[in-house]
């Protein structure tokens, strides 16, 4: 405790003496997933909030996160805009783009209005492959073999204690190298990792703003659809979803047949789901935050309402139906 306070006094006192603003206080507003930390405070100078960040440098990298949204800005994805950076502290401050958040507006009567406004960020952040006339880096196989990790390691192993045999391993390699050409068989695009409906702020103006985008990578066309549209935080009727998609390809994607183009979301979706079921088990294993439990059944539900149509997870289907989902009904009891 003592360390954060200290930390959250550097950072006051960097705004006041080495930035452009002035305030008497900070004050948290949130913290994530990660190990960042969001703080609003009042510009006595400007008449104006702003948004300071602690990204602690042994964990964040800062300087990528500002170099990232300056080369969207100039792509023309609504991000906040970087007002002062402190690259050794990992302190930087951004424009404020307020707190209607837009999961919290999303309602039955207005899903396709407010998807469809969100979905048109995602050409322009596709646009963008490269900071700084460096490539972003690629969702390639070694990510790919991370990501796998994550889900048989930190829900499978740690979480459930379902100790793989050979033959189950196996089952797992072949459905994920099914997985895996399908994605990278798709058009590789820039992708902001993580545009769900909880990293989309509505603005005052009724834009949509993007933020978190700092993994950003070149990989499938439709990951950052299927982050949106199958969201781990929420979810919509199946017919609804489907037609907002439809539009989304009609409008953007019609070069591509209906059919490629929604067995590439459906993939893409799939390996998503099963990094992110691991991901909310390892923020309450090793980063003690267990507000994302409630969200594995969702996950694990999109895998198996997905995977069902494709031959080629026919087994997987079966493991997390008869061995995974049981085993994670009994833990949350």
């Amino acid at each position: 405790m003592t360390q954060i306070l200290q930390t959250e006094q550097a950072l006051l006192h960097w705004i006041n003496s080495s930035t452009q603003f002035r305030c008497q206080k900070i004050e948290m507003i949130f913290g994530d997933a990660s190990f960042r930390r969001y703080f609003r405070f009042w510009d006595e100078t400007s008449n104006t909030s702003i948004i300071a960040v602690d990204a602690p440098p042994e964990f964040e990298d800062s300087t990528k996160f500002v170099n990232l949204a300056q080369a969207l800005l100039q792509h023309h994805v609504v991000v906040p805009k970087v007002l002062a950076h402190n690259a050794k502290d990992g302190f930087y401050c951004l424009q404020d783009f307020g707190d209607r958040q837009f999961s919290q507006a999303l309602r039955s009567d207005n899903i396709a209005t407010l998807y469809a406004q969100a979905l048109t960020q995602i050409p322009a952040i596709q646009s963008c492959t490269s900071v700084n006339g460096h490539s972003l880096p690629l969702y390639d196989d070694e990510l790919l073999e991370k990501e796998k990790y994550i889900f048989t390691h930190w829900l499978i192993d740690v979480h459930l204690n379902i100790k793989l045999s050979k033959s189950q391993q196996a089952m797992l390699d072949k459905a994920y190298d099914f997985l895996h050409q399908v994605f990278k068989s798709q058009p590789q695009v820039g992708v902001h990792r993580d545009f769900h409906s909880r990293n989309l702020m509505i603005l005052s103006n009724d834009d949509i703003g993007v933020i978190d985008f700092q993994d950003a990578v070149i990989g499938p066309i439709t990951y950052d659809a299927v982050s949106l549209l199958r969201d781990c935080y929420c979810k919509w009727p199946q017919q609804q979803i489907t037609s907002i998609l439809q539009q989304f390809h009609q409008q953007f994607y019609a070069q591509y047949k209906w059919q490629d183009f929604l067995f590439w979301f459906d993939c893409a979706g799939l390996q998503r789901h099963l990094k992110a079921s691991g991901i909310f088990c390892r923020l309450f294993y090793r980063d003690g935050k267990d507000g994302y439990f409630n969200d594995i059944p969702r996950t694990l539900e999109y895998i198996l309402e997905v995977g069902k149509h494709y031959a080629e997870l026919s087994e997987l289907i079966a493991f997390i139906q008869t061995s995974v989902k049981p085993r994670l009904l009994e833990k949350t009891k």
